[in-house]
């Protein structure tokens, strides 16, 4: 294989990986925390889009209970949207463990 065939293909893998990082920039994951009393949706980039607290948990007296909760499903949410970036590039890419290319790719 040429020099200028591997400078191609990777020019479209890139050109790949950054589609389906836009795409999925927008694609939405949830986590449900606590019986689902609490509810985090994000993107598979990380940007939180909302949480959903159900009132019977809201306990003035105890707030760390609520705040505990809403950590877990933020955490769980971004991860699970970090598993789905991982595997669609992983499609791309072949399992090449390409996470340190340039320009933010992964």
């Amino acid at each position: 294989m040429n020099i200028a065939k591997m400078m191609k293909q990777a020019q479209q893998m890139q050109g790949k990986m950054q589609k389906v990082q836009a795409e999925l920039a927008e694609k939405e994951v949830e986590a449900s925390v606590g019986g689902g009393k609490v509810t985090v949706t994000a993107t598979c980039s990380g940007d939180i889009r909302s949480i959903k607290i159900d009132p019977q948990i809201i306990d003035p007296e105890d707030s760390e209970i609520l705040e505990d909760l809403i950590l877990s499903g933020v955490t769980q949410a971004i991860e699970q949207g970090r598993k789905v970036m991982e595997e669609e590039m992983s499609k791309i890419t072949g399992g090449l463990g390409m996470g340190g290319l340039p320009g933010g790719l992964m």
